[in-house]
């Protein structure tokens, strides 16, 4: 943190309870975040606590930059749910109902249609080298236990189908597939079941934070994986540990929608900072 003397404002927000603390330095016009402060932020005893952290950057090719980081202070390529909630934000200051976002995945678009904010999260990237994996590998058969299948959404995602997700040991198998050899950037895990016509039980383990209640990515992640494997049409509900997500795979890419809650305003102390 380059000035320690001063507070840095901040946003508690959540989608579905994938729990988000937001940064916006667009009036600072450079980056505050480092791996330090969020890792120190990401702690839910000592910090804030989050799923993952999203900070608002000036853009000259769009609205504004979105960087986004893991609780263990790593940086994540792309968070569904945190760009939803920020364009909901920028949305209601603004008035806006579209909005271009950059982000490391690229310029993603979100709109406002009947009250819900949708954003497109790209095409999902489905050759090995794109995921990416450490070897060249049929993506729809990864060659782990579970017959996984590899998507890339700007992150990685290993995604299982199996008969009930609420019965998978969670933890204990999506920290051990996030830190397999085929994965050189490590993984997001999720497990899908079929509930309904085009609807999915999703659980999922997120790299670098471990088990939340909602993943974004990961629910594109997951309704590209049902498609191609014929459980599903093409837009999928997901009923998540913390609410319900929908994803289209269109021809333009991948959509998202969900919830939005906008926590609390608040601060972080000189003091807080003077430790990051």
């Amino acid at each position: 943190m380059s000035n320690a003397s001063a507070p840095l404002m901040f946003r508690k927000m959540h989608g579905a309870g994938n729990d988000f603390v937001v940064i916006d330095s667009r009036a600072r016009g450079t980056r505050v975040t480092t791996p330090a402060l969020a890792a120190a932020l990401g702690d839910r005893h000592r910090g804030v606590g989050f799923d993952q952290l999203a900070e608002l950057r000036p853009a000259e090719d769009a609205d504004f930059i979105l960087d986004f980081w893991n609780s263990d202070g790593t940086t994540a390529g792309a968070c569904g749910n945190a760009t939803r909630c920020v364009a909901w934000m920028v949305m209601e200051e603004t008035g806006r109902d579209t909005l271009v976002i950059r982000t490391e995945r690229g310029l993603l678009e979100a709109r406002r249609h009947n009250g819900r904010v949708w954003v497109n999260m790209g095409a999902p990237l489905l050759d090995w080298e794109s995921i990416p994996l450490s070897s060249p590998q049929d993506v729809l058969h990864l060659p782990l236990d579970g017959d996984p299948v590899g998507v890339g959404m700007g992150n990685p995602h290993c995604v299982f189908i199996v008969h009930d997700a609420e019965k998978v040991a969670l933890e204990e198998q999506g920290a051990a597939v996030e830190h397999d050899p085929l994965f050189p950037q490590r993984t997001n895990v999720e497990f899908i079941s079929l509930i309904g016509p085009d609807r999915l039980r999703m659980r999922v383990w997120e790299r670098g934070t471990g088990v939340t209640l909602a993943c974004g990515s990961g629910a594109c992640a997951s309704a590209v994986a049902a498609a191609q494997r014929g459980l599903t049409g093409r837009r999928v509900v997901m009923e998540l540990d913390g609410g319900i997500l929908e994803a289209d795979w269109r021809e333009d890419g991948v959509w998202l929608t969900g919830p939005v809650a906008d926590v609390f305003t608040a601060q972080l102390t000189p003091e807080f900072l003077a430790l990051t």
